[in-house]
């Protein structure tokens, strides 16, 4: 089991779950983990997530299936904010680069391949 420790200097955010799968292959899951990895992700892209108001992401693997944890501006606006990022410089070329992992058929950005997953239970709401 690992165990993950995080700090935030943000005391306000809104959070995102998402999903996506990938190519059942595990040499294919091997090499999307490896362009994930600190430095591997150019520079724009993260220029541009960090631009549209999105305060941390982290992206996990099990399995073939991607799960992101995405903490935004507290008035951050999904829909509009995504269409917004897919405009960022390099950021249709990243997202063709990296659908060669992505078993995302004819969905090809970034706000159409990784769906929103439904929160059902909350600690602190009991």
């Amino acid at each position: 089991m690992k165990d993950y420790l995080k700090n935030t200097s943000y005391t306000s955010f809104k959070r995102y779950c998402k999903v996506l799968n990938l190519y059942d292959n595990k040499d294919l899951i091997e090499k999307y983990k490896e362009v994930h990895k600190p430095g591997r992700v150019w520079p724009e892209i993260t220029r541009g997530i960090r631009e549209v108001g999105i305060l941390d992401m982290e992206i996990y693997i099990h399995g073939n299936q991607a799960f992101m944890i995405m903490d935004t501006l507290p008035d951050f606006d999904h829909d509009t904010t995504m269409k917004e990022l897919a405009s960022k410089p390099r950021q249709q070329e990243w997202e063709e680069y990296v659908s060669q992992f992505q078993q995302a058929g004819e969905k090809s950005a970034t706000p159409e391949k990784w769906e929103i997953v439904e929160r059902i239970f909350e600690l602190g709401k009991i």
